[in-house]
């Protein structure tokens, strides 16, 4: 079997604040450990049509944020719309769902609003609508970052567990994408694709006389639902026929794991990754024998058991 790493993930099923707060670290006090950076600064705002008043992009990866909007005093009859963008370059900005502020107007202006973002990007900003008089207003980013001198073993830590915890279960959990490559079409009606949970995929091939994989299979249907998930003949379809390129002539280009943020990975996953960081923490560069390396061993199998995936794959 040959897979090969497409797209990783593009986050952590664990960040690194739940890894320190898991270990117990911070940077001492709460000032510290959190930060606030304005994307809109407060002030009086003149009327701005429809979110063409832009705030500054913040980097948030891997970090714990709350966007705060202060409201004050609206003008006569003024409003005030306001919502958050993400980004993965600090210049192509989408919409952020539910990331809509309520609608400020003299009603319920000289009040706080606050929203977690829990996506994945690495910018957030936020946009404004200023309607019929000035507003005064301002929003910030605050982020909970407590900073340490663990910092880039924690990151690598985390990334080594998750990746370690997806070969015991022969999963992946954050979306990502691999290649996987056949010999041979199989004597079944279906080829099973390992590391469920299948999302997509898209099968192509390479005959002996072709430059590259040119023929794309569209006789298939792809099952999501079984695991390992499966690409399936179509009923009176067959493999295709022709001599087949010698090396790794059949490509599987597929999506899978759980979901792209952590909070679609299932709590027990997690919770073993965070005992195998705790146990890598306590015990860098030591080999430690005894009862209490059997029990960590032994909680997190009983954590992962239920979602190792048995089917052997050629």
């Amino acid at each position: 079997m040959v897979i090969t790493l497409t797209t990783a993930p593009a986050t952590e099923c664990v960040s690194l604040s739940e890894a320190k707060s898991h270990l117990r670290l911070d940077s001492g006090t709460f000032s510290d450990n959190v930060t606030s950076t304005q994307s809109i600064a407060p002030g009086s705002h003149a009327i701005a049509a429809a979110y063409s008043l832009v705030g500054t992009g913040v980097d948030v990866l891997g970090k714990d944020v709350v966007v705060l909007l202060e409201s004050g005093t609206n003008g006569a009859g003024a409003t005030n719309d306001v919502k958050i963008q993400e980004s993965d370059d600090n210049v192509t900005y989408t919409d952020v769902t539910s990331g809509a502020f309520t609608r400020v107007t003299t009603a319920n202006d000289n009040a706080p609003q606050a929203k977690a973002y829990t996506g994945v990007k690495q910018w957030v900003r936020v946009v404004s609508t200023v309607a019929v008089d000035a507003c005064s207003f301002g929003v910030s980013v605050v982020k909970y970052a407590p900073t340490s001198t663990e910092d880039d073993w924690l990151t690598r830590g985390i990334a080594t567990c998750r990746i370690q915890a997806e070969q015991e279960t022969g999963r992946r959990f954050i979306t990502q994408t691999l290649t996987y490559y056949l010999k041979r079409w199989p004597d079944e009606r279906y080829i099973k694709v390992p590391y469920p949970t299948l999302q997509s995929a898209v099968v192509t091939y390479r005959l002996s006389d072709d430059d590259d994989y040119d023929e794309t299979l569209s006789t298939v249907d792809t099952d999501i639902v079984s695991e390992p998930g499966r690409i399936v003949l179509q009923p009176n379809e067959s493999w295709p026929s022709g001599t087949l390129y010698t090396d790794k002539p059949i490509k599987i280009v597929f999506i899978c794991g759980y979901g792209d943020v952590a909070s679609d990975v299932p709590e027990n996953i997690k919770s073993a990754i965070l005992l195998k960081l705790a146990d890598l923490y306590e015990n860098r560069g030591e080999v430690v024998l005894g009862v209490s390396v059997g029990r960590i061993e032994g909680a997190v199998n009983s954590l992962l058991q239920q979602y190792r995936i048995w089917d052997e794959f050629d």
